[in-house]
């Protein structure tokens, strides 16, 4: 491609060539920059994983309700949808239909930090994953998109080398010998 001339470069600057404006992508960016994700690829892989649920779940309401591979293969989804967080409870089909993207980011490392008061803001959290100071169970996640189920929440801490770990402690500490001064 040959190189572009001053008024060329002026005219592509006020063009978007990631959003149009008959595509209406305005719930991707909102979604995007909520839960501070880093890029458009994870927002379209949790959209594709609902799709993919949502579709599955129209292919067994059509199925015969006494049918019991379809009761099988519905105690199946709920049970793993449940495990992973990312629907409330284990009762309905109907729970599969309303699924979203939204739903998967909450269960992202870097917003359960924020839920769990590990952290503030969610771009906080980010950079606390990055730089290595959670851990879930044994393993240092340096991934801020790591999907946390409902089984490995009360296994997120603080790697053991951290500084904010040791500031944490001994904020602790002092207010321990505080309250026992009064």
């Amino acid at each position: 491609m040959r190189k572009l001339k001053y008024h060329e470069k002026k005219l592509i600057k006020k063009v978007n060539f990631l959003e149009w404006k008959r595509e209406g992508n305005h719930r991707e960016n909102e979604i995007t920059y909520r839960y501070h994700m880093g890029s458009r690829d994870d927002y379209k892989k949790y959209s594709g994983l609902c799709r993919m649920v949502q579709k599955l779940t129209n292919i067994m309401k059509q199925m015969d309700p006494a049918d019991p591979f379809r009761i099988q293969m519905t105690d199946m989804l709920l049970e793993k949808l449940y495990n992973m967080g990312v629907i409330p409870t284990r009762k309905s089909l109907t729970l599969t239909e309303r699924l979203s993207v939204s739903s998967f980011c909450r269960r992202r490392l870097s917003t359960v930090l924020v839920h769990l008061k590990f952290a503030e803001h969610h771009k906080e959290a980010v950079t606390y994953i990055e730089q290595g100071h959670v851990r879930v169970g044994p393993e240092t996640i340096t991934d801020p998109a790591f999907l946390v189920t409902r089984n490995m929440e009360d296994f997120i801490t603080w790697v053991d080398s951290s500084k904010i770990k040791r500031k944490v402690l001994e904020y602790n500490d002092t207010l321990d010998d505080y309250d026992m001064m009064t």
